[in-house]
């Protein structure tokens, strides 16, 4: 049945004898009532603040609404709710919610110069526009694109964001690599069409310390999946080193960082390393005997059956010495699989069926940690003409997945939410509805009253409380 509207009411039929009637007369609510536990982490780790230093605003202060901090919390919060849009924000600015968690004194916007932005406390969608196109040499004379990002310093941002966590020295750091196909469909800078993915795209490469993205850089896609890994790792390492210098390190990948560069260089600066190592005829050669055992095994328990080999290889050109590779001969019910990985771990030490299945096998958690980013955060949304925005796209989605993991890591533990996705935690946990009331003396936010993990709520915010000391704020 159609809606009977008028500008007042609107009726939407019966439910037994009684009509069916709503109104937009409920005042300032917002579905978004978990940012307050996004707001209380980001301010705990001084984030945003931490986040605006990498920036240099050449704006006239006196004219300044929005400064470079609100402007990063606005984006990064959005995208931590599901906004992934700047268009997104031209609504989301009405949002007294929105206004709270990202600072503004006035968060109902009723102290703006204009009349027309009066009731809107948050940027525009052109304005934050302007924080992501902003050119290297802009200066005081550009008349719109004033907010320049020092890349350099927001690299950094990430490995102190990710080395500040441990309390104390850890005794093994394993580092994650990764690269993984951004699709792109216009007409971006660094356009390049690649083969395996078969379509044009760029190949961002992340290094990951667990759940703690301690890189994240955008790369076009003609280059080789290990292009920048020594680059990116000199940096990293570094830090890592100047905090804990005895600190144990393996550097951890599938086979397309299994290149004799980065591995010489690991080799070079004692870090032991774990590549997947792509089979060839060379190698199932090696485990021939292995393969045909496993074939024999699977057809007796009718269960895919495994066999390991450990041995010495060095390839024909490309390496420049010899290495252990571990070789798993495996036998599906229909196929046989086998595997190989390169590692500089010694034997004694680890064993081939504990290396595989312990060792490497565990790197398969860093690409669920690629899939959150890119499938809830949409660190994919580089659709800027840029590389150089595009590149600080994929840092704000970066920020927020940094976010969402501090409230599980910290909130949620012990939680039935601990190991949920940060999709699942936006969902299940900021999707409240609450209304805003905002008078001289606080701000009254009153969560839905039938939101099914409110006792959850509260103990995630004890947890953050307790878990995370609060940096002081300036008056």
């Amino acid at each position: 049945m159609w809606a009977e509207c008028n500008p007042g009411k609107l009726v939407f039929g019966r439910l037994g004898r009684r009509r069916v009637e709503a109104a937009f007369d409920g005042g300032a609510i917002s579905s978004d009532g978990g940012l307050l536990l996004l707001r209380e982490i980001a301010d705990r780790h001084g984030l945003f603040t931490a986040a605006a230093s990498c920036f240099t605003d050449h704006r006239k202060s006196s004219l300044i609404e929005h400064r470079v901090e609100e402007l990063l919390a606005q984006r990064v919060l959005g995208l931590a709710c599901g906004y992934e849009d700047l268009n997104d924000h031209d609504a989301l600015r009405h949002d007294p919610l929105f206004g709270v968690a990202v600072g503004k004194r006035e968060p109902a916007g009723k102290n703006r110069r204009r009349v027309h932005d009066q009731g809107k406390a948050l940027a525009s969608s052109s304005t934050l526009n302007r924080l992501e196109l902003t050119p290297q040499d802009a200066g005081p004379s550009k008349r719109y694109k004033k907010i320049v990002c020092d890349f350099k310093a927001f690299d950094q941002l990430f490995l102190d964001i990710g080395l500040s966590i441990n309390d104390k020295a850890p005794e093994r750091i394993i580092l994650d690599v990764d690269a993984t196909d951004d699709i792109i469909h216009g007409s971006q800078e660094g356009r390049f069409y690649h083969g395996y993915y078969r379509n044009y795209c760029y190949l961002p490469l992340y290094i990951f310390w667990g759940d703690r993205p301690l890189a994240a850089r955008l790369r076009t896609a003609d280059k080789d999946p290990a292009k920048g890994v020594v680059e990116e790792m000199t940096r990293i390492v570094k830090a890592i080193r100047s905090q804990w210098p005895d600190v144990e390190l393996w550097l951890r990948g599938d086979s397309g960082f299994a290149r004799d560069a980065v591995m010489s260089w690991c080799e070079k600066h004692d870090i032991h390393y774990i590549f997947g190592l792509a089979k060839n005829k060379r190698l199932e050669k090696i485990i021939a005997n292995e393969q045909a055992l496993a074939k024999v095994l699977q057809e007796s328990t009718q269960e895919p059956a495994r066999v390991f080999k450990d041995f010495e290889y060095r390839t024909l050109t490309s390496w420049s010495r010899t290495r252990r590779v571990v070789g798993k001969a495996e036998q599906l019910a229909d196929k046989a699989n086998p595997r190989f990985v390169v590692t500089s771990l010694k034997a004694e030490d680890f064993a081939a069926k504990e290396l595989y299945e312990t060792h490497y096998c565990e790197r398969g958690e860093m690409e669920n940690r690629i899939k959150e980013q890119q499938l809830d955060l949409f660190a994919d949304r580089t659709s800027t003409k840029l590389n150089r925005s595009n590149q600080l796209r994929l840092w704000f989605s970066t920020l927020a997945y940094v976010l969402l993991a501090e409230l599980r890591r910290v909130g949620l533990e012990g939680t039935k939410l601990q190991k949920a996705t940060v999709g699942t935690i936006r969902t299940r946990l900021l999707k409240i509805g609450a209304r805003i009331r905002v008078s001289v003396r606080r701000v009254r936010v009153s969560l839905s009253s039938n939101h099914p993990l409110q006792e959850l709520f509260i103990t995630a915010l004890q947890n953050i409380e307790a878990g995370l000391p609060r940096i002081p704020l300036s008056a």
